[in-house]
């Protein structure tokens, strides 16, 4: 195939390109800026998703589709995020119509159907667009809605939700618990005592590809959305443990109760933007509900619809990670 892949610059971006390279599909890219670390083999494009004319050039002669552009985290204006999440959506999809592509992967977030409850082997429930002011899963539920209603006869739209994807140079997860730890800042919601499932990077982009080949007019998973995890839910505090081990700093983290967490989070997202803060705050309530209350999920759908497991356990996973760590010299230090 010749695939189109946007945010090819993130790590899960560069992970899929690299796959399908390996394989000998033909890809081209598109990310804001150039991404060294992609094969030489590789058309990449430059621009924004919310740039429609820059979307219709980058995707032609495309067979495929994986959509992986997004704006995350947890500050900054809703219109920022809409703009990302949402405009650019409905870009990539008009341009895959327009260009007759059969084939089309949205990744979404199992954020987006989160109400704060624990989530108990759950499956990819229907996706929620109140969200208080956690933009994020707010702008990407929206922007799933729009990629399940353009499932058609001729253009085949699945939707894949990775959980907490970590690996080496992971600088969401990975690096924050590591940069907090190593400075003595590390704290747990709850004492870390709910159960989550995560997804190994390779895990992650294994999928993604998986999903790719899986999804066609007419094929059991067009139309549907799945959530995507290693299978192996554990304990927080657990898995926090060994990124800490992997990377060599210490492990001694304080306890904040999740009702005070919640408590917390309240008033740091009302104060953060009054005070013009464009950083990452240490604590919202979004985060506090994600970190406090357990979120495991059947990973039954994807195997029987992709024909898909994971490849890479945890205790693997966090092998793997040490040895990034010992490597790239990190070791011992936080991981910027």
């Amino acid at each position: 195939m010749r695939v189109f892949v946007t945010g090819a610059s993130s790590l899960i971006g560069a992970g899929v390109v690299q796959r399908l390279v390996t394989r000998g599909d033909r890809v081209a890219t598109l990310q804001r800026r150039r991404a060294p670390g992609l094969p030489d083999v590789v058309e990449q494009h430059l621009g924004d998703v919310a740039d429609a004319d820059v979307v219709q050039r980058a995707i032609e002669g495309c067979d495929g589709m994986i959509h992986l552009a997004a704006k995350v985290g947890v500050v900054g204006d809703r219109s920022d995020y809409a703009s990302t999440n949402v405009e650019g959506t409905r870009n990539v999809l008009d341009a895959a119509r327009r260009h007759g592509v059969q084939r089309v992967v949205h990744v979404s977030s199992p954020s987006v159907a989160h109400d704060g409850t624990p989530i108990i082997g759950g499956g990819a429930d229907t996706a929620l667009r109140q969200h208080g002011s956690a933009w994020y899963p707010e702008t990407k539920a929206i922007a799933e809605e729009l990629a399940l209603d353009a499932n058609d006869g001729h253009t085949a739209v699945t939707v894949i939700r990775p959980h907490l994807v970590w690996g080496p140079g992971d600088t969401q997860l990975v690096g924050r618990i590591v940069e907090r730890a190593a400075q003595g800042r590390l704290a747990l919601v709850g004492g870390g005592a709910a159960l989550v499932d995560t997804t190994y990077i390779d895990n992650a982009t294994s999928v993604l590809v998986a999903a790719i080949d899986a999804v066609g007019p007419g094929e059991r998973c067009a139309g549907r959305a799945y959530v995507v995890s290693n299978g192996e839910p554990r304990p927080i505090r657990e898995l926090v443990e060994g990124i800490c081990l992997a990377a060599g700093v210490p492990f001694a983290p304080r306890d904040v109760p999740l009702a005070a967490a919640r408590r917390i989070g309240s008033v740091i997202d009302r104060a953060w933007p009054r005070l013009g803060r464009t950083d990452e705050p240490p604590l919202t309530r979004f985060l506090a509900d994600q970190l406090g209350t357990a979120h495991w999920f059947d990973p039954r759908p994807v195997r029987d619809d992709l024909g898909w497991a994971p490849e890479v356990s945890i205790d693997d996973g966090l092998a793997e990670l040490a040895s990034w760590f010992d490597r790239s010299g990190r070791r011992g230090s936080d991981s910027r």
